[in-house]
């Protein structure tokens, strides 16, 4: 990559795949259409969030209004994990292959449709299949939203990888608390007698965003430069880094061809990829991490209302405003000090913390129980709100981190996608097992949930890789110029 001054601004010549990276790496290219896109993908994230969330306080009255047994509430809350493991395994894939773009846009449709099919279900047979599709389009939208992440980021500093990387975690929790927030207006509008309808509408209005981001995608959305460059079209990456970073790049009549080793993979060889002997170990412990967390994090926070009722004894009002506060005051903070940290304490540490904390926090839920002294009440909030705190900040923001910055450009998406679609069945039967044993043991499903985050602790320990500040895409390089082992 070289530079020249010429009439209207200084001339990037693009001779490399790698060029490109280097550019985007460098954060020399800041154009206000990256910016946006990332916000965009963000968007993305907010709407995985607030899907999971919606039935989460509505399940009580889809057991009544549809007459479901713990299995059949399981089966309904669970759907939406199972479509999320189909739906990251093939988009992982599909982000790579078709580009980011393309993935994100059909995303979008994904959640119109099922959102809106979800909100008219009119019985439980329509609801799980309109659940399933909208956890495919959410499955589907991870890799692609941080692969955007990612590619649009500079490597060290702030707006750095790992930082917008965690960055989803106070996006998922703000929109987790948009998602109260709308139930609580809900709540006020709609007359007593029809509270029993407060899912379908929470469920139907996250179709609204979608159709935003849609209306948008012409103006500000655009594909990876570092993704087309992989492809081999230095020419487009050079026209997506004059549209959307503002850089007078051209393509250099010396520049090389590449991408053709990539378009030859198919099929599994994808995923085998991820299980080289340089990539294994990441592999591993990236998912175990993200089992541990996300088997902790489902049973605590989809559960979130049904432990919130059980503690207070109150009426709906009070879970639905317990829950909002516990959102907003300990999980968005947590996420915020997440990105904060990022780049100085690294995502190993933040996330060993967090951890830590969470073993904690339900060891002291699971020896309360259900109290009912005034300060047993308080101290089980507490607990609740350390839970996700340390969540939001550690590995609730941070595991991503591992995912997304241990693999170069060319199977970014494989990679995430591989990890999501997997650890989805620790969601999955964390959605399903939770009202089974939650009615089973009571207050002793926390001892239960607190092997999740002691799993995660003994995988970092296992392996000391720090992923935030890695250039994935130059050891890559360096890689290929070895001889083959």
């Amino acid at each position: 990559m070289s530079t020249q001054p010429v009439a209207g601004g200084e001339q990037v010549l693009i001779r490399s795949a790698r060029d490109v990276t280097d550019l985007v790496n460098s954060g020399a290219a800041r154009g206000s259409h990256a910016k946006v896109i990332v916000l965009l993908a963000l968007g993305g994230i907010f709407l995985d969030a607030y899907d999971l969330t919606s039935l989460a306080y509505g399940i009580t009255d889809i057991k009544q209004q549809f007459g479901l047994s713990p299995v059949g509430a399981g089966t309904v809350t669970a759907s939406i994990s199972v479509g999320a493991i189909f739906g990251a395994w093939l988009g992982g894939v599909l982000v790579d292959r078709l580009g980011r773009y393309r993935v994100f846009m059909a995303d979008m449709l994904f959640f119109v449709v099922s959102a809106l099919g979800c909100a008219l279900a009119p019985n439980v047979e329509v609801l799980v299949v309109c659940r399933f599709l909208m956890g495919f389009g959410v499955g589907m939208d991870i890799p692609v939203a941080m692969a955007f992440l990612a590619e649009f980021s500079r490597l060290k500093g702030k707006g750095s990888k790992g930082s917008r990387t965690a960055a989803w975690s106070p996006a998922w929790y703000g929109a987790t608390s948009a998602c109260y927030l709308v139930i609580m207006a809900l709540y006020f509008a709609l007359p007593d007698q029809h509270h029993d309808l407060l899912w379908r509408f929470t469920v139907g209005f996250g179709a609204v965003p979608a159709l935003v981001i849609l209306l948008v995608r012409n103006k500000y959305m655009n594909e990876s430069p570092s993704w087309a460059a992989n492809q081999g079209d230095l020419e487009r990456a050079a026209e997506i880094l004059r549209s959307s970073y503002g850089v007078n790049a051209v393509v250099a009549p010396d520049a090389e061809v590449a991408g053709t080793q990539q378009a030859e993979r198919r099929g599994l060889r994808d995923f085998a990829r991820l299980f080289h002997r340089r990539y294994r170990a990441r592999t591993v412990q990236a998912l175990t991490i993200g089992l541990a967390q996300t088997f902790g994090y489902n049973a605590v926070a989809y559960g979130l209302p049904i432990i919130i009722a059980s503690i207070l004894a109150q009426g709906a009002l009070n879970t639905i405003t317990a829950s909002l506060v516990l959102n907003l005051v300990f999980a968005v903070t947590g996420g915020l000090l997440g990105i904060r940290l990022a780049n100085a304490a690294g995502a190993w540490t933040m996330t060993f913390s967090g951890f830590a904390v969470q073993f904690a926090s339900l060891v002291v839920l699971a020896l309360i129980g259900e109290p009912s002294a005034t300060a047993y009440v308080l101290f089980a909030i507490g607990a609740l709100g350390a839970f996700m705190f340390a969540q939001a900040s550690g590995p609730g923001a941070h595991f991503m981190s591992f995912a997304s910055l241990s693999y170069p450009t060319e199977m970014r998406g494989t990679g995430i996608g591989f990890n999501q679609g997997t650890l989805r069945v620790g969601s999955t039967l964390a959605l399903f097992f939770f009202p089974v044993l939650s009615a089973a043991l009571g207050s002793g499903v926390f001892w239960v949930i607190a092997l999740a985050p002691l799993m995660g602790l003994v995988a970092l320990l296992a392996k000391r890789w720090e992923p935030v500040g890695y250039d994935a895409d130059a050891v890559q390089a360096r890689w290929e110029r070895e001889p083959a082992a």
